[in-house]
């Protein structure tokens, strides 16, 4: 059996969908099951060409002044940032699976830059949504199962929300790693 390896992935943007708008930044935490970190790897992106910023997402960023200055440096093109990322989630002991609070972000702009930059995707089409994966545990509607509605005993605290993308990367991967643990108590 073929090891899996949860790639906790947070991304930060300049807008809600990647081309029109650049991913600024990207940080991953690659978990075994038993929250063992493995590796990490993050870049800051210089933005692409052509594209534009979004109102709404500036405005915001203008709320997260150390976030967005700690995103604004030393920055990489993005096919360099893309394939030395593609090479790092090769290397991994195990096959790579996506994992993002919420999957459907952070995805699709990983997805997007991989496909452009590299041609590949190393996760193919495999994903997990750590608020979907609450809301089964939690046996409540989607939209009830934010963070808030999630056990505390779910979080570890020494791993803060920042907006920074390694930093949200390994809060989201501890998190999951912890309801994962206790959805499968006895099982694995």
């Amino acid at each position: 059996m073929t090891t899996e390896i949860f790639v906790s992935t947070d991304i930060e943007a300049d807008g809600p969908i990647p081309g029109i708008y650049s991913m600024l930044s990207f940080g991953s935490a690659a978990y075994l099951p038993n929250k063992t970190l493995v590796d990490t790897f993050s870049a800051n992106l210089e933005t692409l060409p052509d594209a534009i910023t979004h109102s709404k997402t500036m405005a915001w960023w203008q709320t997260q002044p150390e976030a967005w200055a700690a995103c604004r440096q030393d920055l990489q093109p993005p096919e360099i940032a893309m394939q030395n990322y593609s090479k790092w989630l090769k290397a991994l002991p195990g096959q790579p699976v996506f994992l993002a609070y919420p999957a459907t972000f952070d995805f699709m702009f990983i997805q997007w830059y991989l496909i452009r930059f590299t041609g590949e995707s190393p996760f193919a089409q495999s994903g997990i949504d750590i608020k979907t994966y609450a809301m089964a545990m939690l046996k409540t509607p989607y939209r009830e199962s934010g963070k808030s509605k999630m056990s505390s005993h779910w979080f570890d605290p020494g791993l803060p929300h920042t907006h920074v993308a390694l930093d949200d990367a390994k809060e989201h991967g501890a998190l999951f790693c912890n309801m994962l643990a206790e959805n499968t108590k006895g099982s694995i």
